[in-house]
């Protein structure tokens, strides 16, 4: 993490930071971990191996706080309030951060890392929860509780191996086709009250 200032933080630092925290964060998902080094990413953020280590003082440092920015730039896309349909532009939107802006390599390293670094298990668990917020919101809208978790889980991993370990697209039919697989057991919750729900308020 780069080292807090107790003042208003200098334009030109300011400048440095997003400059080195964005050339860390595209070190990080086109070379991987071991290629996020100081000097690469000095090289590519255009400054000098010592202003890099003067606000990041090991590779921990920036590998968090460009995790960090990765968190929060991502975006959910907006629901519509069908459950199919939300689910499906959700998951889509998961599948083609994994193969096409390469956050299968960002995981894999991070996982790798969470066996033996607690603080690679607090950085695996936020890309975990950033990835799949807004798949977890939409079954939470709809689904019953008990439902939400377990559903999350083989939507999710049926993406991540189809992508990461398979190396396959997640084409829409094979998105469609899981959507249902899962779905089809779970309580859909109904998106109005029934009829005798809403006299009862009225009545009230």
């Amino acid at each position: 993490m780069a080292k807090e200032s107790s003042g208003p933080i200098d334009p030109r630092v300011a400048r440095t930071r997003r400059d080195v925290i964005r050339a860390t964060v595209t070190t990080l998902l086109e070379e991987g971990w071991e290629a996020t080094t100081h000097a690469e990413v000095a090289r590519r953020a255009g400054y000098s191996k010592a202003t890099v280590y003067a606000h990041w003082p090991t590779p921990g440092h920036l590998l968090r706080d460009a995790i960090a920015r990765i968190c929060e730039d991502a975006t959910q896309p907006p629901m519509t309030g069908d459950l199919r349909s939300d689910l499906h532009v959700s998951l889509s939107a998961f599948a083609t951060a994994l193969s096409v802006g390469r956050y299968d390599r960002l995981m894999a390293g991070v996982i790798e890392r969470a066996a033996q670094d607690a603080d690679a298990r607090e950085l695996r668990d936020r890309l975990y929860e950033t990835a799949t917020t807004g798949v977890r919101t939409i079954l939470a809208t709809r689904l019953a509780a008990e439902d939400v978790d377990p559903c999350l889980t083989m939507l999710v991993g049926a993406v991540l191996v189809r992508t990461s370990y398979e190396g396959k697209t997640a084409t829409p039919s094979f998105i469609t086709d899981i959507i249902d697989r899962v779905l089809g057991p779970a309580e859909v919750r109904p998106t109005t009250r029934p009829a005798d729900d809403i006299a009862q308020q009225d009545a009230l």
